[in-house]
């Protein structure tokens, strides 16, 4: 049985999802907690988006506490979330960036090795994630699309799901490097 995923695979995960948030998008619908805790893989690599009020329990360490109870998924949220907030549209693409660097990265949590605060004052002072080792560079201008600090600015969703089913189409053009 294989157990690693090709970059093919992981860019038909990724188009999956973009599909799926671009559905969302044109139904005026915010996630708000997009991340890969809530996409749900089956056969074939059948990805759903989900919501499970039972994750929060499970990866407690990927919220931070506001406030007394209000627990917020920092590591995937743009400044304007944290500083306002303010959940939009777009920033469901700054979160749908992050999943395409946790899908990249093989499930790594975001700024792994920071704490909460800490992860806080990187999106406050401009810091973004690293491009993973195995990301092209299609791939990864794609995440630094998603991650502009003005919101109007990113990528929609229908742009970024035209931009990996486009890379998804060229495939046979990429090295399998993870072989």
């Amino acid at each position: 049985m294989e157990t690693t995923l090709n970059v093919i695979q992981l860019l038909h995960i990724a188009n999956q999802i973009s599909a799926g948030m671009e559905y969302l998008a044109s139904q005026h619908f915010v996630h708000r907690d997009l991340a890969t805790r809530n996409c749900l893989v089956g056969e074939k690599l059948q990805v759903k988006i989900g919501d499970f009020g039972m994750s929060r329990d499970v990866y407690s360490t990927d919220y931070y506490r506001v406030g007394g109870t209000a627990m917020l998924p920092v590591r995937w949220m743009p400044p304007e979330s944290i500083l306002y907030r303010t959940f939009t549209i777009e920033s469901d693409v700054w979160s749908y960036g992050v999943v395409l660097w946790e899908i990249f990265t093989f499930g790594q949590q975001p700024w792994f090795e920071l704490s909460n605060m800490e992860v806080i004052d990187c999106i406050r002072n401009g810091r973004l994630l690293q491009r993973p080792a195995i990301c092209s560079q299609d791939v990864h201008d794609i995440m630094l699309g998603c991650w502009k600090v003005s919101p109007q600015e990113r990528l929609s969703m229908k742009d970024i799901h035209r931009q990996l089913d486009a890379l998804c189409m060229s495939q046979p053009t990429y090295l399998d490097i993870i072989a």
